[in-house]
């Protein structure tokens, strides 16, 4: 992949300024905002050259863009249509920069345009017969057949490129018109469900598009796949996600570089299982392993392989920042937070007028509780643009972290007053109205989260929290469940997964899905975060460097207790206690009858065997401790319980009940004795 000829390089090239270019054309503007910064991110060659512009040596070794093969290879019916249509496409197009949509649209979709009231030149005369309405509705209903013949006629006439701008505009128009009726944000007509309006006719008009394309092979050669591209977004919006698949893998077929379709085919795919049933699928080029790494990351995915394949492409495009953005997004989700905090602030030095992402970049300053970067943060992007969601959300985060609730919320809604499809401000918002303890609105605002992005774990793991305080346990359950099937190795979403199967009775579960945590928790280092850490830091993680979390061993000995195992129960009471120095390798001898632990913690120590610094006491540590002594003093074991309670007098937690216990050890020792 790195090493690619002067040729190959100048092809690429090549290619992402026509992508560029294409997608302007098209009104595409961020797929063409990404081909253009692509093209600008490869090593610059030119810097030192001593030729003078004017010199007949300054040409560039790069064909000119026209005259390259491959690129511009339009069949002549469709460059006669473009030729013949040039001057309403530029008509057109100034309608929609203008957000002109349907003026735009009906440059060359006549038939679309909204029925005319009647005016005084229009409107029938006095001396009409009163039956005409009947008669006109009568004719109305026998031009039906007419309609479609126009429509057709007009679809042969129509070059692809101002057919997609046209159905393009109508689709805005749609969306723009359901933002109106929903009014308010969260409001009495905002219920989620208004959809936009102009769909049924793009795809109707399409399905007519393709089906003439089926019989006219000629004109369907080379179409760039734009019209696919733009059907696959109408069926995934319809909830036809199998057949918007298709379409989408087509056009990605015909036109790679259009980014635009790749991120649309990524939102389709749920699973790291649906992204490898669909990569044979796709073309075997470049832009498809830049999205195998786009997707994978999107899928919170963090093996070094991932990242070997960011390293090879930045040898290509060095300065790209959309590269280094991928880069930071992995380590954000392997919980290598002061890593993708360092990478985020190389970008941001590169690029600092670039907003891109930047919400990340201060979620992950709000996990570390960075304050004063992240105020710099806020302040920066305000004073770049106030009005981009991802300002809103920064500065959001940055109330949020001065506990400044309700003026947080407020710039999460302006973020997604701006774009409402904005799915990590509606989890954000929920976040902060469970910090102002209104649930309702809290799971609203989680559920419109899943609605734009059904891979936000972090909203999912938020609509079980707020059921889970609501004390309805089953709806908590399922929740957590899908926040841990998106994040399996997160240990924090199996710990709640364990604590909802305790509540409903479920032990066994419950004891697997705790099992579960531990092993996940040897993943990741973890990190600290705030009161409602929005499973950004996992509870067992943040130990670090593969130290079992005590509490989840003290959670698994409780359900042994209730199970009635006592044998079980004090092996783990014995591995929360151990926890306090580390587990170290001479210790394996202490639980050889657990084999049911030791298999499913077999990855727990380092790669050197030498254990793991401890935790220190704690609490839970604590009451392992007094259970332990309890449980000892119940045996006859005197001298293991009194050893256990003087510990738990030096530690100075629950001194009182540890020594009565020594009273009561001391008392039968002497009563043995005697």
């Amino acid at each position: 992949m790195s090493n690619l000829s002067d040729a190959d390089i100048a092809q690429l090239k090549g290619h992402l300024q026509h992508a560029s270019i294409a997608c302007a054309e098209r009104c595409l503007y961020q797929s063409a905002k990404w081909a253009a910064e692509m093209l600008n991110s490869f090593e610059s060659s030119d810097e030192n050259s001593d030729t003078e512009v004017e010199s007949p040596m300054s040409e560039s070794n790069d064909t000119p863009l026209h005259s390259q093969p491959g690129i511009l290879d339009i069949n002549p019916h469709e460059a006669r249509l473009d030729a013949k249509d040039l001057h309403k496409y530029l008509l057109a197009k100034t309608f929609f920069d203008c957000r002109e949509f349907d003026r735009c649209a009906g440059v060359f979709l006549p038939h679309t345009l909204p029925k005319i009231p009647y005016t005084s030149s229009t409107a029938p005369s006095q001396d009409t017969p009163r039956t005409q309405p009947s008669s006109s509705k009568g004719k109305g209903k026998a031009a039906a057949p007419g309609k479609s013949a126009s429509l057709t006629n007009t679809l042969l006439n129509t070059s692809q490129k101002a057919l997609f701008l046209s159905l393009y505009a109508k689709y805005h128009a749609g969306e723009k018109r359901k933002d109106e009726e929903s009014e308010m944000l969260l409001g009495p007509a905002d219920t989620g469900i208004t959809v936009n309006k102009e769909l049924t006719g793009i795809s109707a008009t399409l399905d007519e598009w393709f089906a003439l394309r089926r019989v006219d092979q000629d004109s369907a050669e080379n179409g760039g796949g734009w019209l696919e591209y733009l059907y696959g977004i109408v069926l995934a919006k319809g909830k036809n996600e199998e057949l918007a698949k298709e379409y989408l893998i087509r056009s990605v077929h015909l036109y790679p570089f259009n980014w635009g379709a790749w991120e649309e085919l990524g939102d389709l795919i749920g699973t790291v299982e649906e992204l490898a049933a669909v990569l044979p699928l796709l073309p075997k080029n470049m832009m498809t392993y830049m999205f195998h790494i786009y997707q994978s990351q999107e899928l919170f995915q963090s093996t070094q392989d991932l990242e070997n394949s960011i390293v090879r492409l930045q040898m290509i495009f060095p300065q790209s920042a959309f590269l280094a953005t991928q880069r930071a997004l992995i380590a954000y989700h392997a919980k290598d937070f002061d890593g993708a905090s360092q990478t985020f602030a190389q970008i941001l030095r590169a690029h600092p007028l670039r907003l891109n992402a930047l919400d990340h970049y201060s979620n992950i300053l709000f996990v570390l509780g960075n304050r004063p970067l992240l105020s710099f943060l806020a302040q920066l992007t305000t004073s770049i643009d106030a009005f981009r969601p991802e300002t809103c959300i920064v500065a959001g985060n940055f109330l949020s972290l001065t506990s400044q609730h309700e003026k947080s919320v407020i710039y999460f809604r302006r973020a997604l007053t701006l774009d409402r499809s904005f799915a990590s401000a509606w989890t954000l918002m929920g976040h902060e109205y469970v910090e102002m303890k209104n649930t309702h609105a809290a799971i609203e605002s989680y559920r419109r989260a899943v609605d734009s992005n059904r891979r936000d774990y972090r909203a999912w793991y938020g609509l079980g929290q707020t059921y889970e305080f609501l004390g309805m346990w089953q709806y908590s359950l399922f929740y957590y469940q899908r926040a841990a099937a998106l994040r399996p190795y997160d240990g924090k979403m199996w710990s709640a997964v364990g604590a909802c199967m305790a509540r409903i009775g479920k032990l066994d579960n419950a004891i697997q899905a705790y099992k579960r945590a531990l092993v996940a928790g040897s993943y990741y280092e973890g990190g600290g975060g705030g009161s409602f850490d929005s499973g950004e830091s996992g509870g067992m993680a943040g130990l670090g460097g593969g130290v079992l979390d005590p509490e989840t061993l003290f959670q698994i000995a409780c359900l042994y207790e209730r199970m009635y195992d006592k044998e079980e129960c004090a092996a783990y009471m014995e591995l929360v206690i151990a926890q306090e120095e580390g587990v170290s390798s001479t210790r394996d001898d202490e639980l050889e009858g657990n084999a049911s632990f030791r298999s499913s913690t077999a990855s727990a120590p380092d790669a050197a065997g030498n254990g793991f610094s401890g935790v220190g006491v704690t609490a839970t540590t604590s009451k392992a401790r007094m259970w332990l002594a309890r449980w000892s003093f119940s045996k006859g074991d005197y001298q293991r319980s009194a050893e256990l309670a003087n510990e738990l007098c030096q530690d100075g937690v629950d001194v009182e009940d540890a020594k009565a216990l020594v009273r009561d050890v001391r008392a039968r020792m002497e009563a043995d004795n005697a």
